[in-house]
């Protein structure tokens, strides 16, 4: 047992003066009945061991359990009691025949393992370090327990959501247990998950409907009860990455309780405004030695001290008044009830990771959390564990572009004074001449939109990509299995002129030499033509680095349409039924749907982040080129492969079928029908199986589900007036609607 304070014990002692000790740390419900026998109330419990009533009462229920010296403490008072008095025979059995449903939870109630203080004396190796942060902030070291954990019951489960919430301490609405299931995982350390919506009230929403009560009246309270007493965090997603800090959202309510305004107001867009530096919750924060990272105290704010130690000491924070939550990539989100909120945020911690800002920042954050940058390495020559690159990773240092991969304000193109042209990797943005129509096109009823599932996602799937800077090559030989840029003459390609080019976003034929990613130049090769690079900046190190990012995203994509009803066991006609209804099956699984498609797109996208703000001046380094995982390179290998792999399916369907599109916008084409559903012009074998090459239809990543119907009269008119089709099919804008 560690050294405890003296006055702790003594005021434990003084409720054990005429009891004699045990050796037993009982189950939650005998906790109970060992206090109740004694004849102390929880209040005096309390008293005597420095906490408040609510953490007994979370002890008893099996909702929290102390740590630290009160673990120690709290395991005196009980086994002195259950010496005094003893248990019937079956008393240490969990107690299901009184209805408490948490006892059978705890059959054996056993203190949690050594702190790593204790842990000093084992001849175990000194663990190593973890990577460093790729954020501005704080440094990254194993989160340490908190010293103890203090929930309050819990006020509703989110399967009986017309309950409100409340605090049993200042409330008299009637508690409701939370679930078997440990939110959070196994994880001791986060026994409350990796999240908490908080209410004006106090009351801290967690995942599987837990309510904490949180007392904090200022930001810096907030902070430090976070990382003491809440238990929220969530454990790594490698083994040499680092925990998750743990996310509290506040409501409107709960900002203002706080000090906040309820609106930031400014003429900027609002998720880019912050507090000024002389606002009274900025100087709390350090006043109390707290910082803030780079961004400020905006939307998403990140609040850290230096760590002490293995002690990690970092919460985020999201804003809801403040528009933390994108309507398009958090739909419907921000309005909803505080455990529901939970309940989205907590489903997609799950899944994806505890959200750190926008989706596109959080698909950034995922990349680095799946593949950091640093793996220990033991020294030969001292046998100390220190930081070495973790092959497959970007390392920890920013990597400049190749002048044609970069953006034309770049550092290495203005000082450089590069004018050799640039990569035009994008998504298609093309519509068929009007005059291609053919008379018995123009005679069928229909226009019907296919739209493909995560089409980034899929291409990232076992994409080579490059890890190294790149080097530079005058007339190589194309090598497909090298990724880099190459300049190469496309012009003498034909294509049918029904179909777009695959050569360019916009579907025109190539009009001279052009720098290319590999994946488009390899495309040109197996279409049968011959390619002749004339130069090339190409990559030595290379690896599949987004494969765990396409993995966890695809499988958190694939279990979230099951949960909405659509699985992978449906045949066609079923599919598109589910589809149809799936956003009416559960509003906050459909919310968790479009955050995970937003952080794929969003998450390509912040690989080439543009700066921001109207001060920047054109050639000055901005604050996204520091990361290593400011990568055009990246971006443009996704996207190039994406649109080959959509101008192959558009290529087999007019093969296998005769038919050509209307219009391609991105991941969306849209074809003459004779009926209103894709099953009226996919082709499909005798045997009634889809046709291989073309579009299916099914809920994976790659495939295919109904975009929207028109008539071939609206498809027709919108082509000769010069839009795209493909982007209102479905009556909207599908580019400002991009969380759909």
């Amino acid at each position: 047992m560690t050294n405890q304070p003296p006055q702790l014990f003594n005021a434990i002692d003084s409720l054990l003066a005429a009891i004699d000790d045990g050796t037993v740390l009982p189950v939650p419900a005998e906790r109970v009945r060992l206090r109740e026998a004694a004849g102390l109330t929880p209040a005096a419990v309390a008293q005597a061991l420095g906490v408040r009533v609510p953490s007994i009462t979370a002890w008893e229920a099996g909702r929290a359990e102390p740590r630290g010296e009160r673990l120690e403490a709290y395991r005196r008072l009980l086994e002195g009691l259950a010496q005094r008095y003893p248990a019937p025979t079956s008393a240490t059995a969990p107690a299901t025949a009184t209805g408490r449903e948490d006892a059978g939870r705890h059959a054996v109630s056993r203190p949690p393992a050594p702190t790593q203080p204790q842990a000093k004396a084992s001849s175990a190796p000194t663990p190593p370090p973890t990577a460093p942060e790729t954020f501005s902030g704080p440094p990254a070291v194993p989160e340490a327990e908190p010293t103890e954990v203090v929930q309050a019951p819990a006020a509703r489960n989110l399967s009986q959501p017309s309950e409100p919430a409340g605090r049993p301490a200042v409330s008299s609405r009637r508690p409701v247990k939370r679930r078997a299931a440990a939110p959070g995982g196994t994880d001791p350390r986060f026994p409350h998950g990796p999240l908490a919506v908080l209410d004006g009230d106090g009351s801290a929403y967690g995942v599987d409907g837990i309510v904490l009560d949180c007392p904090a009246t200022t930001i810096v309270e907030l902070v430090e009860w976070t990382l003491r007493e809440s238990g929220l965090g969530a454990p790594k997603l490698n083994r040499y990455g680092k925990d998750s800090d743990p996310l509290i959202v506040l409501t409107a309510a709960a900002a203002v309780k706080l000090g906040l305004p309820e609106r930031l107001e400014g003429h900027e867009q609002r998720r880019s405004l912050r507090l000024p530096a002389d606002h009274p919750v900025v100087k709390q924060i350090s006043k109390a030695k707290w910082q803030l990272t780079q961004r400020g105290f905006g939307p998403w704010a990140r609040i850290y001290r230096k760590a002490q130690g293995r002690e990690r000491q970092c919460v985020q924070l999201a804003i809801l008044s403040w528009d933390a939550l994108d309507e398009r990539s958090w739909p419907g989100v921000a309005e909803m009830e505080p455990a529901d909120i939970a309940r989205v945020l907590g489903v997609y911690a799950q899944r994806v990771i505890t959200p750190r800002g926008s989706t596109a920042v959080s698909g950034l954050e995922l990349m680095t959390a799946l593949r950091p940058p640093t793996r220990a390495v033991q020294d030969p020559q001292t046998g100390n564990w220190v930081p070495g690159h973790n092959p497959g990773s970007l390392g920890t240092e920013p990597v400049d572009p190749a002048p044609p991969e970069a953006t034309a304000e770049h550092p290495v193109v203005v000082n450089s004074g590069w004018s050799g042209g640039f990569l035009n990797e994008e998504a298609y943005q093309w519509v068929r001449a009007v005059d291609l129509l053919s008379d018995e096109e123009c005679m069928l009823p229909f226009a019907v939109g296919l739209d493909l599932n995560t089409a980034f996602l899929a291409a990232a799937a076992r994409l080579t990509v490059g890890l190294s800077a790149p080097d530079h090559f005058h007339a190589p030989t194309f090598n497909p299995k090298i990724p880099g840029s190459w300049l190469v003459d496309l012009s003498h390609i034909e294509m049918d002129p029904r179909l777009p080019s695959p050569f360019t976003p916009d579907g025109t034929r190539p009009t001279g030499p052009a720098w290319y990613q590999t994946h488009t130049v390899a495309y040109a090769q197996e279409l049968g033509y011959d390619v002749h690079p004339i130069e090339a900046y190409l990559r030595r190190e290379t690896g599949a680095y987004l494969d765990p990012w396409h993995d966890r995203l695809k499988t958190a994509y694939v279990d979230t349409l099951a949960d909405l009803g659509v699985t992978r066991d449906l045949d066609d006609r079923q599919f598109l039924a589910a589809m149809e209804q799936h956003k009416q099956a559960d509003p906050a699984m459909a919310a968790v749907l479009a955050a995970i498609k937003a952080t794929v797109k969003g998450g390509v996208g912040k690989l080439r982040e543009r700066p921001q703000g109207k001060s920047y001046k054109e050639g000055e380094r901005w604050p996204a080129l520091e990361r290593p995982t400011w990568r055009p390179d990246i971006r443009a290998a996704v996207i190039s492969k994406a649109r080959v792999n959509m101008h192959r399916k558009l290529l087999n369907m007019s093969r296998m079928t005769g038919l050509f599109p209307l219009a391609v916008l991105s991941d969306c084409v849209v074809y003459p029908s004779p009926g209103d559903s894709p099953l009226d012009f996919l082709p499909y074998a005798a045997s009634g199986k889809p046709q291989p090459g073309g579009f299916r239809l099914g809920p994976t990543p790659g495939l295919a589900k109904l975009e929207g119907v028109q008539s071939m009269l609206w498809a027709v008119d919108l082509m000769e007036q010069g839009y795209n089709p493909a982007r209102h099919i479905k009556g909207g804008d599908a580019v400002l609607d991009e969380g759909e």
